[in-house]
């Protein structure tokens, strides 16, 4: 089944290209279904090409999926033009009143910064608390992730002494879990984060389950069944060049940056990356959607309401 997305946003060419079925705003109110609505509060600062990931991966899914751009209220984006935020993005404000079926709230490079002085956080801990009563579903990545445990539970971040930055091993904990099923008991993961979120942090809270984790990157996915709760710290979402473009911009910056590990063939930058986490982002994504099919109210009003 197809994605639903404005008629104009960019994501649409890319996605045709790629064959994934995108339904036009016209073809889609013929349709006497009741789409999944899920929302993208997108926090990184290349938009264009975060919708893109998210809506290709969600695009790939045997549901429809009506998908809604959503930014802070107050929060400028430096990054992306004004005319692409106004035409497609709708402020949390604005949306506040509304239920969904799910939501990723997308990572940030604010990782480095305490939690409270991100200019946002305030709206962001209201926006965690209504996904507790007005989303089905919410799924954490990276930073996000690290920011919505420490809002809910109080578990700390710690810094890294160097970016964890490569495709590194993971294991599947939890095979039996319906947002694993079909996933491997190893699997590669990109990674690209300055801090992480510890197992005895996250051991130490009650109702809170590891499925994925890697003696490399540490833990990677946690889940918190009661609020059907997902936090992801890594990226099944990064496009195949996604770790090049970080580490060619930082060398052209003159950051200190190390070559992403068990990225490039032979750890030699000029031959191209192969993605090796295609396939388990695409299952995770279509498991993901498919308990929120299977567990989802039909009348859209009631979710939240039997919390």
């Amino acid at each position: 089944m197809p994605i639903k997305i404005p008629d104009d946003l960019p994501a649409v060419a890319a996605l045709e290209s790629e064959g994934v079925v995108v339904m036009r705003e016209k073809d889609a109110i013929r349709q006497d279904i009741r789409p999944l609505r899920v929302a993208l509060l997108n926090l990184m600062p290349d938009k264009i090409r975060t919708e893109t990931q998210f809506a290709r991966l969600l695009g790939a899914t045997p549901l429809q999926i009506e998908l809604t751009l959503v930014k802070p209220t107050d929060h400028v984006s430096r990054n992306t033009a004004a005319d692409h935020m106004s035409a497609f993005y709708r402020p949390w404000a604005d949306i506040s009143a509304e239920k969904f079926d799910g939501i990723i709230v997308t990572g940030a490079p604010v990782e480095k910064m305490p939690f409270e002085e991100v200019s946002y956080w305030d709206e962001l801990c209201r926006i965690f608390d209504w996904t507790r009563t007005h989303v089905h579903s919410a799924l954490h990545i990276c930073w996000a992730a690290q920011a919505a445990l420490h809002h809910f539970h109080g578990v700390p971040k710690h810094a890294l002494p160097a970016k964890k930055f490569g495709v590194f091993p993971h294991r599947n904990l939890a095979p039996a879990s319906p947002y694993l099923r079909g996933i491997s008991d190893d699997l590669a993961i990109p990674v690209s984060r300055w801090t992480e979120t510890r197992r005895d942090d996250v051991a130490a809270i009650g109702g809170l389950k590891p499925l994925l984790d890697s003696d490399d990157a540490g833990i990677c996915l946690v889940e918190e069944p009661a609020c059907r709760t997902l936090y992801m710290f890594n990226h099944f979402e990064y496009d195949s060049d996604t770790l090049a473009n970080e580490y060619f911009r930082d060398v052209k910056a003159g950051s200190e940056i190390a070559i992403p590990a068990h990225y490039f063939e032979n750890d030699d930058p000029k031959r191209p990356p192969a993605n090796r986490w295609r396939s388990h982002a695409h299952l995770f994504f279509a498991n993901w959607i498919n308990v929120i099919y299977q567990s989802s109210p039909f009348e859209i009003d009631a979710i939240g309401k039997r919390r």
